[in-house]
């Protein structure tokens, strides 16, 4: 007979790579964070709406890296009638499904905001996990600059209703249409090539992680990180990669300004580009927001559904980390206009623009910060009605 004390065959707690638990106290910080984004985005007229984690794998659409697989990017499987499912990797594309779903019966333009967990089968990291909580806002049916001014200055709201101070953030905007020029002037334009310019885009969207250095590499051969993973690069030459950077340097000077700079540099082939974001500008300073509001060449988002307009929200706050070492949070949250993912459905144009906040990163800022309560909702009153029996 075994011996019951032997533990060998005992199963190991483990908690999953790129997870985590969370107690009362995060719970409680999350609660009260998600409230104050809430009412900042109910009193711009927007209302919530909630859509399931699990999607067809074909209705979130192809857009994270490596999707000849199924489950590259994104968690997924087969149910019993052999149907791809994937948990979502944001709260985009599904709203893209419900409003197609749903079309004739939403009101036009529709303005909704929605907040849970989303989920990303890649490698985890510092600060990357598989599973992080998002909120966001879109207004769909409008393609008027003015929606997406409107995105910018509702997140500039709600960072300063989060306890963040004015100068202490900004948020950025550029147009993808701008870099779509500067690719067109180096031969990286039309449908053949739209496989190298999303990896030349995504290579952009993590100059604030890697530097310049580290993008120019992308750009080109490829790099390989710390852990010694080598990542495909774009395969431009020298002179294409020195034009792509040009195209990216940060700018001085107003919003106005910024986009005559860039039309100088860049000249007719992102035309378009650079009238919607000098209209976009126009906006913002007659609303009084082009000092937290900057147009910025460096930002173009990492997704390929992005067509237009793009924001990204960044933290200029630096801190200190357990060991003393300097920390700044960097972006926070980002969007930009989707002009094409409804209409995958519905074979028709129907513009879209929004935004989305990662909750999980930047309650981590503000709660480093000083800037959120953490203290448990039911605290000590709850215990004292707690029976002693129970207790």
């Amino acid at each position: 007979m075994a011996d019951k004390s032997d533990k060998s065959n005992k199963l190991k707690a483990r908690l999953p790579r790129g997870l985590g638990d969370r107690g009362p106290a995060e719970i409680a910080a999350t609660r009260r964070m998600t409230e104050t984004i809430r009412k900042v985005y109910e009193l711009y007229g927007f209302e919530p709406v909630e859509t399931p984690a699990i999607e067809y794998t074909d209705a979130l659409g192809k857009f994270l890296p490596d999707q000849d697989r199924p489950n590259e990017g994104v968690f997924s499987f087969q149910d019993d009638d052999e149907q791809w499912l994937s948990l979502r990797y944001d709260l985009t594309a599904p709203l893209a499904r419900y409003v197609a779903e749903n079309f004739d019966a939403l009101p036009k333009p529709y303005r909704s905001y929605r907040f849970g967990w989303v989920f990303r089968n890649e490698k985890p990291g510092p600060g990357r996990f598989r599973q992080f909580m998002q909120f966001d806002a879109d207004t769909v049916g409008s393609a008027s600059p003015a929606a997406d001014a409107e995105i910018c200055m509702m997140m500039a709201d709600t960072i300063e209703a989060l306890g963040i101070p004015r100068g202490s953030y900004v948020v950025k905007v550029n147009n993808r249409k701008v870099l779509d020029g500067v690719l067109e002037s180096i031969d990286l334009g039309g449908e053949a090539n739209a496989g190298r310019r999303l990896t030349v885009m995504r290579a952009i969207d993590k100059l604030d992680r890697l530097g310049e250095e580290g993008v120019r590499l992308l750009l080109g051969p490829g790099r390989k990180d710390e852990s010694g993973d080598f990542t495909k690069g774009a395969g431009l030459q020298a002179d294409a990669i020195d034009r792509v950077l040009a195209s990216i340097s940060p700018q001085s000077g107003s919003n106005e300004q910024i986009v005559t700079q860039l039309t100088s540099t860049i000249g007719t082939n992102s035309a378009q580009g650079l009238a919607e974001l000098s209209a976009i500008g126009s906006l913002l300073s007659a609303s009084g927001y082009d000092d937290r509001i900057r147009i910025d060449p460096s930002v173009v988002r990492g997704l390929e559904y992005y067509t237009g307009p793009v924001f990204e929200v960044e933290l200029l706050l630096e801190t200190k980390d357990e060991k003393g070492r300097p920390v700044r949070f960097g972006s926070v949250g980002g969007g930009g206009r989707y002009d094409g993912l409804v209409s995958r459905f519905r074979g028709e144009p129907v513009p879209a623009t929004g935004f989305s906040i990662g909750v999980s990163r930047l309650q981590a800022a503000l709660t480093m910060l000083g800037k959120l309560d953490t203290r448990p909702d039911f605290g000590p009153v709850l215990r004292e009605r707690v029976p002693m029996c129970i207790r």
